[in-house]
């Protein structure tokens, strides 16, 4: 099993600038025109109030969504992310004054996008208050033979030890600390401090998929200052949830509301013709695997205890995964595509390497039109929760499978089209995703003609 990371790829060469007349299977409406978004990619949330505070593989930049908020709701509106992850639409809706809602079925996630719309709600005196506990607390551990209260979390397992003796013992009183915080913001400021760093002194990292670090050839930790890096992670939290209060001045908070639920409900969450804008990310047609790459902090956070609550959340993942489509009968489009050869493109992924079975193009052609059904399950939900004449941005990665390349941004177009919406244009502000990848999988096999890797915002309205 191999997956690939979901917004950085291996380095490749440039497209042509920004159009909409790009390598597409058919033409989007609009003509052509250069991009006029910021850079969507989220490396750029690391050294941002509130963003910074919990890493994350997908998703766009703050400076993409504010854009996109004073482009096309400059007087206000409600903001909708169907797709929420760590919260970069719903806390720059928040801190422009915009009402937002937010989609996630990541238990983690849902946390931390959650956590970050609290900010301003957090008693800072009461915050910088229990740091200060917290420092003499762990100061007092590591001068005595503290003995932890807290254990591993029932049920997590990993093929290596997750923490060495002299760490695991940190994490442990760690926990017993938080556990004993009485302030509900505050135990979550804490719990987020943990979580987000939690990987950086384990035996495992990100690579990008998690994975053992002696795997990626680096040596186990053996002990580390557990205590000092939650502290260092606590007193960024608090420096930027006093720059959020001071930056809200006494304005009214709008309302953020982060739903645990998958967006195929919208219809039991979301009014119809409710919403003015929407700014999401879809996961890519790429496999990334963000349940089990955030297995560690959902055990140790208690959202899951046993495997098969994991399985629940792999089933409901937006276009599942390929290890759960691959195994399954000839997985075939739930819509009828017009003037689009998105069906001989799965055919040809299906034609791909019989002789390796459902892991040749069988499997993988299973996965893709899942995807696409998705797709149009998204656009129908696009369509329900959009005023007439609002827009959606909706960020999306192309994709080569088996060696077929799948312009996904421009089927998408297809499909919210084909439910009724208005594709206005196609933006590519990314010519090219660069980074690590796994090479050699099924998913990223050679392809058959040349083609590039990159980022595009398909720009749709409801009419």
């Amino acid at each position: 099993m191999t997956e690939i990371n979901g917004t950085e790829m291996e380095k490749c060469t440039a497209l042509e600038p920004c159009a909409t007349t790009f390598h597409a299977p058919e033409k989007p409406k609009g003509g052509t025109s250069s991009c006029e978004f910021s850079d969507p990619a989220f490396y750029n949330n690391k050294s941002q109030h509130i963003h910074r505070w919990a890493p994350w593989i997908a998703g766009f930049s703050k400076d993409f969504v504010r854009d996109s908020i004073g482009r096309f709701i400059p007087c206000g509106g409600v903001v909708l992310d169907p797709f929420a992850g760590v919260g970069t639409t719903l806390v720059e809706s928040m801190l422009t004054g915009n009402d937002s809602f937010g989609f996630e079925i990541n238990p983690y996630a849902h946390f931390v996008s959650e956590t970050k719309t609290r900010a301003v709600f957090v008693d800072v005196e009461a915050f910088g208050k229990e740091i200060r506990r917290f420092e003499a607390f762990f100061a007092s551990c590591a001068a005595s033979d503290y003995e932890a209260k807290s254990t591993v979390p029932e049920g997590f397992r990993s093929k290596v030890e997750f923490y060495s003796p002299n760490v695991l013992k940190k994490v442990l009183a760690l926990h017993d600390f938080i556990c004993q915080i009485e302030q509900g913001d505050v135990t979550a400021m804490f719990r987020l401090a943990f979580s987000s760093t939690m990987v950086r002194y384990s035996n495992y990292s990100y690579e990008p998929s998690l994975g053992t670090r002696k795997g990626s050839g680096k040596e186990d930790i053996s002990d580390f200052d557990v205590g000092g890096l939650t502290v260092m992670k606590l007193k960024e939290c608090l420096e930027d949830i006093e720059w959020a209060q001071k930056e809200m001045g006494g304005k009214p908070i709008p309302r953020s509301e982060v739903i645990h639920d998958s967006f195929f409900n919208y219809a039991s969450h979301i009014e119809e013709g409710s919403i003015d804008l929407i700014v999401t990310s879809p996961p890519y047609l790429n496999n990334y695997h963000y349940n089990r790459n955030t297995r560690p902090q959902m055990y140790w956070l208690g959202f899951v205890s046993s495997p098969a609550e994991m399985k629940g959340l792999e089933e409901s993942n937006f276009g599942t995964y390929w290890q759960t489509a691959r195994d399954k009968d000839r997985v075939d489009l739930a819509f009828k595509p017009e003037c689009s050869d998105i069906e001989e493109r799965l055919d040809e992924i299906r034609s791909m390497n019989p002789e390796k079975g459902t892991y040749g193009g069988k499997g993988w052609a299973n996965y893709a039109a899942s995807y696409f059904n998705d797709c149009y399950r998204l656009s129908q939900g696009i369509g329900h929760s959009l005023r007439s004449g609002s827009t959606a941005l909706v960020v999306i990665g192309n994709s080569i499978v088996q060696g077929v390349h799948v312009p996904t941004d421009a089927y998408f177009a297809q499909i919210a089209d084909l439910v009724g919406l208005e594709t206005v244009r196609i933006h590519v502000p990314r010519e090219t995703r660069v980074g690590n990848s796994i090479k050699d999988s099924g998913l990223r096999s050679k392809s058959k003609e040349k083609k590039n890797l990159y980022e595009a915002i398909v720009e749709v309205r409801k009419k």
